[in-house]
């Protein structure tokens, strides 16, 4: 695709390798009851403790894990898209589904054929390879990168996370994983989305990585 990608949504890039080191990731979306936990009463729209935190942008996220961990004193972030999709894919002990955990995607996630477009409770669905729920469907898990198709394709084999700026508001960052309002064919493991840093949708939530 050319540049026009970084208009459209779930847009496809070819397939190429990168190799990233070793990492913790959350094994749910980040509920509601964590999220107030640290900042307080949330603006989601779908309401209900152990409900992924929606309606936020990547600036609230950006903001609530520097919170919490100046609350831990550990070190919370974003996935990198490439963290992000080895997890989704199983890691090390992929078998090659296209959704994170079955090739079956209503084995794993909420989409637009069964979830009523509307959020869920987190980990109702089964889990994939690596014991993580929800990496398909129900709310779009925000990255640490911004939507750039010639860094994605072309940037570092090792690694990779294009961070560049993040600070300005208007730059879109990525989104993956697919949502509750998306079709089978617009949430497999490779599939790309984005918003901007300070657009809040009931579809968009987080997922939280440890630095080791």
């Amino acid at each position: 695709m050319g540049a026009s990608c970084a208009v459209e949504r779930k847009c496809v890039h070819p397939k190429h390798s990168v190799t990233v080191d070793d990492f913790y990731i959350g094994k749910y979306e980040v509920t509601q009851a964590v999220f107030e936990s640290v900042l307080g009463p949330s603006n989601s729209y779908f309401q209900g403790a152990n409900y992924p935190v929606n309606n936020l942008s990547w600036q609230q996220a950006k903001y609530f894990i520097s919170e919490l961990n100046l609350k831990t004193g550990l070190k919370f972030r974003l996935p990198t898209e490439a963290e992000w999709e080895y997890a989704a894919r199983g890691g090390s002990r992929s078998q090659h589904y296209l959704f994170s955990g079955s090739n079956n995607i209503d084995d794993v996630g909420w989409f637009s054929e069964n979830a009523n477009n509307r959020a869920h409770e987190v980990g109702l669905k089964q889990a994939n390879e690596l014991g993580l729920y929800d990496m398909t469907g129900n709310v779009g898990e925000m990255t640490e990168d911004a939507y750039d198709a010639e860094y994605y394709l072309y940037g570092p084999e090792i690694n990779p996370v294009n961070a560049l700026d993040s600070e300005h508001y208007l730059a879109y960052k990525s989104v993956r994983g697919g949502s509750f309002a998306y079709d089978a064919q617009e949430s497999e493991n490779f599939r790309r989305d984005s918003a901007s840093q300070s657009a809040v949708m009931p579809d968009i939530g987080l997922r939280l990585v440890l630095s080791k």
